[in-house]
């Protein structure tokens, strides 16, 4: 397929609908207000657990007794949650956006009961899975509700409005899980789902009644989920165990690895042959979608690596308690919203709207660059200071990357491209998580179980150069953000459509 064709099928639809055609008549502005604020509580629950979990890491690790898997807390949530991203994308193109987002509040709140009662490693885990699954369908059906009542060239304008409601979620997040960790129960940053998450139910329900309807049928690709969820579970159960459980030259890890790939070659020619597969490969054949997805997947996983190792760093490292490490999260997270609402600004006045991301990808590794040099040498106020101004740096990849996929491809893909786009971001996080926990989980299994969760309990014992070990950590985030700013590069700039314009 050429990449003329692959753009005729981003950029028009398979045939004109009423529907689509309606798209041009101009949206009662305060209409789109309400349904955006009535999604803004779903999406709240979304931000809120990015970041609520990061300070209660260590805990959980020595209350459950448990270092070695304690990374699958975080990769198993974000696995889950990759999995279903673009199913839930065509679900909503199916069912409408209404249904599925209702779908997927509820489902987030029965995971967030079961991690809170859950009584081992293991069953957190499998908690933790079914709440990535309820989450995993959050964000990207708020994302293409947006796109549903907007234009392009408006979307960024309407980015300030989800922007703050991040920050104050991921604000409270750490804070909250700090909090209520160090002085109350771990549990607790579960428990504190279910009543926001009945909340947004019902005003999720109200407010989507009156949304315009674009469905369109599709086929869920369940046996292509499968196989993506099988070839990374294999490749990330051999990055949490090599060096620890198994050395990594032995027959399991080299096993693992082996199937890993084997796996991988399945899931691309199922997406080659499915009639209707996991990710459209005529999506992924135009240049803007592959270089906007290979940019998601580098530096918004980058971010969730960051969000997730910045207290164990902190604690590891410069010896602060959970709530203390809250503050470094709380100036990453509040740059990162306002690096976004900049450029959610800018991309609604700027026709070359490139530099904004790339600018952007390189003020984060300048600002990531000393703690890889010297990670013991640097303040709790300076590590603030760094991170705040790497996630400004980085806050311009959310918006940049939604707004310009949506813009290429036809309206009745939009919730396809979404899904996929956030795919690739969860996938991202998914595996970065799991490479910065093989070099911090390593180094702990050097010293044995037993003495790394006294270090988790703050008796420092392990005799581990945790300093040494967090280096190659920022090391390997800087190469991720310069693969990043590579992708962004490649980025073609095609003009954002305005209301009542032919995609």
């Amino acid at each position: 397929m050429t990449e003329s064709d692959a753009r005729t099928l981003c950029r028009a639809p398979d045939a004109p609908e009423p529907a689509e055609a309606a798209r041009a008549a101009p949206l009662d502005h305060a209409l789109a207000r309400r349904i955006i604020v009535g999604i803004l509580l779903a999406m709240f629950l979304s931000a809120l657990e990015q970041t609520i979990v990061a300070p209660a890491l260590p805990t959980i690790g020595r209350v459950l007794a448990d270092v070695e898997n304690l990374s699958f807390v975080v990769t198993a949530y974000l696995l889950a949650a990759t999995a279903v991203t673009p199913l839930f994308g065509k679900f909503a193109d199916i069912h409408g956006r209404r249904v599925a987002l209702l779908v997927a509040v509820a489902i987030f709140i029965l995971g967030s009961v079961a991690c809170a009662l859950a009584p081992s490693m293991g069953a957190l885990v499998a908690a933790r899975a079914l709440q990535g699954i309820g989450g995993g369908g959050i964000l990207p059906i708020a994302q293409t509700i947006i796109a549903d009542l907007l234009a392009p060239r408006e979307r960024p304008l309407y980015q300030s409005y989800s922007a703050v409601m991040f920050m104050v979620a991921s604000v409270l997040g750490p804070v909250l899980g700090g909090l209520l960790t160090d002085y109350l129960h771990w549990s607790l940053i579960f428990w504190v789902n279910v009543p926001l998450g009945l909340v947004a139910l019902v005003m999720t329900d109200r407010a989507l009644r009156r949304l315009p309807r674009y469905e369109r049928p599709h086929r869920l690709d369940l046996v292509g989920a499968a196989l993506m969820v099988a070839a990374a579970l294999a490749l990330m159960l051999a990055l949490a165990w090599g060096g620890r459980r198994f050395a990594w030259a032995s027959p399991e890890i080299l096993g693992m690895i082996a199937a890993s790939a084997l796996l991988w070659a399945a899931f691309a020619l199922r997406l080659a042959r499915a009639p209707e597969p996991f990710i459209p490969p005529a999506m992924l054949a135009d240049r803007v979608v592959r270089a906007i997805v290979v940019t998601a997947f580098f530096a918004v996983g980058t971010v969730i690596g960051l969000t997730i190792m910045t207290p164990l760093y902190l604690g590891l490292v410069l010896g602060v308690s959970a709530s203390q490490s809250s503050l470094a999260l709380i100036g990453f997270v509040v740059g990162t919203t306002v690096g976004s609402v900049i450029a959610g600004r800018l991309l609604a006045r700027m026709e070359r709207y490139r530099r904004v991301p790339v600018i952007g990808l390189v003020i984060a590794i300048a600002a990531i660059a000393p703690l890889a040099v010297d990670p013991a040498g640097v303040s709790l106020a300076g590590v603030c200071v760094l991170l705040a101004v790497a996630g400004t740096g980085l806050g311009p990849m959310y918006p940049v990357t939604t707004v310009v996929i949506q813009n290429v491809v036809a309206p009745h893909h939009t919730g396809t491209a979404t899904g996929t786009l956030n795919f690739f971001r969860q996938l991202g996080g998914a595996f970065i998580v799991a490479a910065f926990g093989a070099i911090v989980l390593g180094a702990l299994g050097n010293a044995g179980d037993a003495a790394a969760l006294e270090t988790l309990a703050g008796v420092n014992r392990a005799g581990v150069d945790f300093a040494a070990t967090f280096r190659w950590v920022f090391v390997a985030a800087a190469v991720f953000l310069g693969l990043a700013c590579l992708a962004m590069m490649a980025v073609e700039e095609r003009p954002l459509r305005g209301r009542g314009e032919k995609s």
